[in-house]
């Protein structure tokens, strides 16, 4: 027999079986289900050795969450716009938007603004003035990569933006408003340009989750039982969102605000009057924890979050929050781990001990996955 027909055969008594295993008893076809690819999720390694740098930053908090309202001073409009906690990359399009409408019930010259603050909030608030034909002036006495905001791992997901049972009716409602804009308007936004991407997020707990807040925005928003997850805890609620490089964003923001006819001050306002003194009528004031010494918001409190990076992992393609304020943000410039919330602390140089703790927690963390 030749090679060619013991081919034919060959192809031939395999064709038959796999007919034969698609037919049912009373000739009735079944198909076979394929196998099940589970999602691979690789360790972050975790290691000393693997630092390449620590980094603190000062959350500007409010237990009854941020202030978004505008006032007469003189013949000005000033706009308060701060105290954002951990959210303030997450709001910052939102709360801006809100703090520019109050410009509709102004009847006094609004051609000109000022914008104090030169982080997330600022920028976003420069530019939407920027979208509506205003002149605007940003006075600062930080500009990016120096500013509060770089330090965020800034995560599209608000996170302690005030304290629960702490808020009003009114701030719900802003809060909510503010939530929902924002989250809309970063997707204007060119991904690669801004440092902007879609990412994978798991928020992991002992027991069940509850309902959570602005469920709508997490459109695949599902709960995973024990056994459904690598993860060392038996619960596990995965969503999608959006991941901001801020060191590239901010810079973006910067770039675009200047390209646009923008004009940064570098410069620091150390009392109300000064602001008084502003050439431009209207004021929008985006100093976050600055507010409390020159506004004297009292209510306004430091919190320090400490980070540390790790060498990049390319391979790493999701975000994971294990809890006991431990979370990791893979960052084209690192593994960003967090984290801390340290109420009241006002130092901006990072604590070995603080470092310690997060990168064992991660490690213990990583070292347990399935």
């Amino acid at each position: 027999m030749t090679d060619g027909r013991r081919a034919f055969l060959k192809a031939s008594v395999a064709g038959a079986a796999g007919l034969a295993l698609s037919q049912g008893c009373a000739g009735r076809l079944f198909t076979v289900d394929p196998p099940v690819t589970r999602r691979r999720f690789a360790r972050v390694h975790v290691a000393q050795d693997r630092v390449i740098r620590t980094a603190a930053g000062l959350r500007p908090f409010r237990s009854e969450g941020f202030v978004l309202r505008a006032e007469r001073a003189g013949d000005k409009l000033l706009v308060h716009d701060y105290g954002h906690g951990g959210g303030g990359v997450t709001l910052s399009w939102g709360t801006a938007q809100l703090a520019a409408d109050e410009l509709y019930s102004w009847s006094g010259a609004k051609d000109r603004c000022a914008v104090i603050g030169c982080g997330a909030v600022g920028l976003a608030t420069a530019r939407l003035l920027q979208r509506r034909g205003h002149d605007v002036t940003i006075y600062a006495r930080e500009l990016p990569p120096q500013t509060t905001s770089n330090v965020a791992g800034a995560q599209w997901h608000p996170f302690a933006v005030y304290d629960v049972g702490g808020t009003s009716p009114e701030f719900d409602d802003q809060f909510a408003r503010a939530t929902r804009i924002s989250w809309r308007l970063f997707q204007d936004l060119p991904g690669a340009t801004y440092g902007i991407r879609w990412i994978e997020n798991y928020e992991l707990s002992a027991g069940p989750f509850h309902e959570p807040p602005h469920r709508e925005l997490y459109v695949d928003a599902e709960d995973l039982g024990p056994g459904q997850h690598p993860f060392p805890v038996p619960y596990a609620r995965k969503f999608t969102t959006m991941l901001i490089e801020t060191s590239v964003y901010l810079e973006a923001m910067l770039r675009e605000f200047r390209i646009a006819g923008g004009r940064v001050v570098v410069r620091e306002l150390a009392a109300r009057e000064e602001v008084q003194a502003l050439a431009e009528p209207v004021v929008f004031n985006c100093t976050g924890l600055g507010s409390r010494e020159l506004f004297g918001d009292d209510r306004l409190i430091p919190v320090k979050g400490q980070l540390a990076y790790l060498l990049p992992q390319p391979e790493i393609d999701y975000i994971v929050v294990p809890g006991g304020g431990l979370y990791m943000f893979p960052r084209r410039d690192g593994i960003l781990l967090g984290g801390s919330f340290e109420r009241g602390v006002e130092t901006l140089e990072p604590d070995p001990d603080v470092t310690r703790r997060i990168l064992d927690g991660h490690r213990r963390f990583f070292d347990a996955m399935r």
